[in-house]
């Protein structure tokens, strides 16, 4: 049988970060921390610099090679905040996490340019853009002048809107039309390392939510590393009939498909969970 390295993930091995170096060749969990009061699971909870840390620390116990910094919640109809609030809640909280963990590498959950170069001045290694580059333009420049590796995810509209966004002539084909174009523009202003998230619940109904996973490999085409984000998401816990607090073995079903299908770096709320599935699959594989 294949080599768990060929078989769930592919050519692209590493994204590199102000020359620091990320093997990707087997698959990576993303610890996911919002420093929000209203995001759809953990809103609230992370919120001081106390808090945050004590999160960061379970979560690189438990495995986790990356920690998503968030401050700007991008669950459907979510407040439109400023960039100079979104910028308060998430840049000390970086200090304090880089000062403590000096090697981990941090990711900024943002779409906006100036909140992204104020958490890379911050020490942030990687930009996680929801709108991949539709909101702010900008941003790619951000990411190319800092050489940080920029996760560019599919979304239409915004929060605010996109729950009125789901119409496609076929979701796979238009997301990967959406990545030709964006790719091409981040290319154009010198970004180096791209990471592709199809954007599970962001302008998708549950039933295209699971036709593109079904067909997420179809991703491979563009050579470049996966993302996926569908832990304790909607199409779980309400495919399911349960609360978001009670979707964790939806996530992990979930999780095992995703890998299957090429992702290459679940962002996730359970770590441990996370981490186990990957090492099953890579014994399963041997």
């Amino acid at each position: 049988m294949k080599d768990f390295k060929d078989t769930f993930f592919y050519t692209k091995k590493t994204c590199s970060a102000r020359g620091k170096l990320i093997d990707v060749s087997t698959p990576r969990v993303m610890g996911i921390l919002n420093i929000t009061p209203d995001s759809f699971y953990d809103g609230g909870t992370n919120n001081t610099q106390e808090t945050a840390l004590q999160k960061v620390r379970e979560m690189l116990q438990a495995g986790a090679d990356m920690i998503d910094i968030g401050g700007y919640s991008s669950r459907p109809n979510a407040e439109d905040i400023s960039i100079t609030e979104e910028i308060m809640r998430v840049e000390p909280v970086i200090k304090a996490i880089r000062n403590e963990f000096p090697l981990v590498w941090l990711s900024i959950d943002t779409f906006r340019s100036e909140v992204a170069r104020k958490a890379i001045e911050a020490g942030v290694d990687i930009i996680n853009d929801i709108s991949g580059g539709k909101a702010d333009p900008e941003i790619f420049q951000v990411a190319a002048q800092a050489q940080v590796p920029y996760c560019m995810m599919h979304m239409k509209g915004t929060p605010q809107t996109m729950l009125r966004e789901t119409a496609y002539e076929d979701i796979t084909l238009d997301i990967i039309g959406f990545f030709e174009k964006q790719i091409q523009l981040a290319r154009e202003k010198g970004v180096k390392d791209i990471i592709l998230d199809p954007g599970f619940g962001f302008a998708k109904t549950a039933v295209q939510n699971f036709e593109l996973l079904r067909r997420m490999d179809a991703l491979k085409v563009f050579n470049l590393p996966i993302l996926a984000g569908v832990s304790r998401k909607s199409m779980i816990y309400k495919t399911l009939g349960v609360k978001p607090q009670e979707a964790l073995n939806g996530t992990t079903a979930l999780h095992v498909l995703a890998l299957q299908k090429g992702a290459g770096i679940l962002r996730v709320h359970d770590v441990t969970e996370a981490r186990e599935v990957i090492t099953l699959l890579k014994n399963y594989s041997r």
